[in-house]
């Protein structure tokens, strides 16, 4: 349109959504009221830069949708917004570490001599004692989990 005014499809089309979402963040107070037309949602280019920020923080940031609208919402002294942000980054060096330590028992497993790894490996057999004798252990593996651990047989 030569006003700049976009439609609701060609928005979601753009992002690789559903119209519906653009309608749920609209109702949720994430986006600017669209502008209406004959009944259709129209967006202003500069509604792009929000609806982008709203994507890239779900994806990349893995935030919800409410701790996205508090960091829009913003503040003056800048703590509600901080606090949800640094949760947010306390979260992913947790996930982080789980994802380092699942990538070095798969890599164990790819590398392990035993013909058997679930049955027969002493690493892994080891490690499930723990489990099972003092309930859920700290399972990093043995060494710095950079790589996988040997047998020492």
């Amino acid at each position: 349109m030569d006003d700049g005014l976009l439609p609701i499809g060609e928005v979601a089309a753009r992002f690789g959504m559903a119209t519906s979402a653009l309608r749920y963040w609209d109702e949720c107070g994430l986006l600017p009221a669209a502008e209406r037309r004959s009944g259709r949602r129209y967006y202003r280019r500069e509604d792009l830069h929000r609806i982008a920020l709203i994507r890239i923080w779900q994806e990349t940031g893995l935030m919800s949708l409410e701790e996205i609208g508090t960091v829009l919402a913003g503040s003056g002294d800048g703590q509600g917004w901080q606090a949800v942000v640094q949760g947010r980054v306390r979260a992913i060096d947790a996930q982080a570490e789980r994802l380092g330590t699942a990538r070095a028992y798969l890599e164990h497993l790819l590398e392990c001599p035993n013909h058997d790894p679930a049955g027969g490996c002493p690493y892994l057999r080891e490690a499930t004692r723990r489990w099972t004798e003092a309930g859920v252990p700290d399972v990093a593996p043995a060494g710095d989990g950079s790589r996988s651990v040997g047998h020492g047989f």
